[in-house]
This record gives structure tokens, sequence and C-alpha cells, in this order.
């Protein structure tokens, strides 16, 4: 399974969880968010990594110009792209080809803010032009990290043709019923794992990975 934790801003830190387990860490791109970081404290996390560790490195933007996608990327040395507020599949299939001509393939993934279950319509529009789905949960006024928890029981019969990541309030003490649940192909903490924003507590992400290793 797959197992993303996002808000990444510290060097140590980001070693120390590619260590522990996680398949991916995932780099906040968005100036307004409290755990932004730039292309260039990327970069010095990125450098950081243990040698031939395999760990995706995912840059979360909402609505940056491609040029700007195609920047960061290149800077921070990002293999993944996700796209966080209201770009449409149009715009995925033009960031995708420039990826593609640039750097060759990334993965692009979507996440879709989930406040009703009619809200799951909108994958379908997606699952062609990306790679990877997300599911967080809506709110008015953040685009993710908000620690609230979509209603589980709406996604047992979700089933894209695409893979799928759960995101939205996941904690070492929740992630186990949130995988029963939702099968999902993976998962997505932040704000779950935290001391303060881009800050994580290594002992909440210890416990996740204790949490995980049964299923």
């Amino acid at each position: 399974m797959r197992i993303k934790i996002c808000g990444i801003t510290d060097p140590e830190q980001g070693k120390s969880i590619a260590q522990m387990g996680a398949t991916a860490i995932g780099f906040i791109c968005v100036q307004q968010s409290p755990r932004y970081v730039t292309p260039e404290q990327i970069r010095a996390v990125v450098d950081d990594l243990p040698e031939g560790c395999t760990v995706d490195r995912v840059g979360v933007f909402a609505n940056a110009s491609i040029e700007e996608i195609l920047q960061v990327v290149a800077i921070g040395r990002l293999n993944v792209v996700q796209l966080h507020s209201s770009e449409s599949p149009e715009f995925c299939h033009r960031l995708r080809d420039a990826c593609k001509n640039k750097f060759g393939i990334i993965e692009l993934i979507k996440a879709l803010r989930i406040r009703t279950e009619a809200d799951l319509e909108q994958a379908e529009a997606y699952q062609t032009c990306v790679e990877t789905l997300l599911l967080d949960t809506y709110h008015p006024g953040m685009l993710g990290g908000t620690g609230q928890t979509i209603d589980w029981s709406t996604l047992q019969t979700f089933r894209p043709m695409c893979n799928w990541l759960l995101a939205g309030g996941l904690t070492p003490d929740n992630v186990r019923d949130a995988l029963r649940l939702t099968r999902p192909d993976g998962i997505d903490l932040s704000s779950g794992l935290e001391h303060s924003p881009g800050q994580k507590d290594l002992q909440k992400v210890a416990r996740l990975f204790a949490e995980l290793r049964p299923i």
C-alpha cells in the first residue's frame, strides 16, 4: 500500500520519515499555506534523502501555471505533481504533455475535495487524464491539512479506473478503521502526524507504521 506523508519542511524529518517506510513525501508549493516550502527548500530535503532511496517526491500545487509547476519540479527534483484545487481535466492533459516533453514520465495526482457522495462524480472526468486520484475533505476556507475526515461510509463502493489515495483527518488512531471501510490504494497524512503545521511528530509517524504492519 502506498503511504504518502505530506507537508514535509525539514531535511532531517524527511530523511527519518523515508527511512521509516513512507513511499512518498509531499511538499506544499502553495504560498498561502503554513506548510509552504520554496523550491530550494524542497531540494534541500530531497538532496538529504538516503542514497538509493526510492521514495516519491510530490509537489502539491493549487491553480499554479504549467510554467511554475515545471520550474519547481526541475529545481526540487520532484517526480510527482499533485493538483489540489480547481484544475480542469483539460489542464491536466496539457500539464501531462508538458511534463512528458521536459522530464519524461511524471505522475499526476488530482485531489478531489469531497463534501457529499455526489462529489464523487468528479472522478469520472479525471481518471483518464491523471494516474492517481486523491480524496480529501471539503473545507470552504482550506485546501487541505484540515484535520477533518470524509464520511468514509460514502466511499465503500468507490472504485475508479485508476489508483486512489484517501486523505483527510487520518491519524494513527483512526487509520485502521478508515482502511477497513474504504479500501484505497494508499493513504495521505499531514496534520494528523504534526506537532504544528510543517513540524512532524516522529513518534506519531512511528505509531502510524506500527498500526499499518498487520494490514
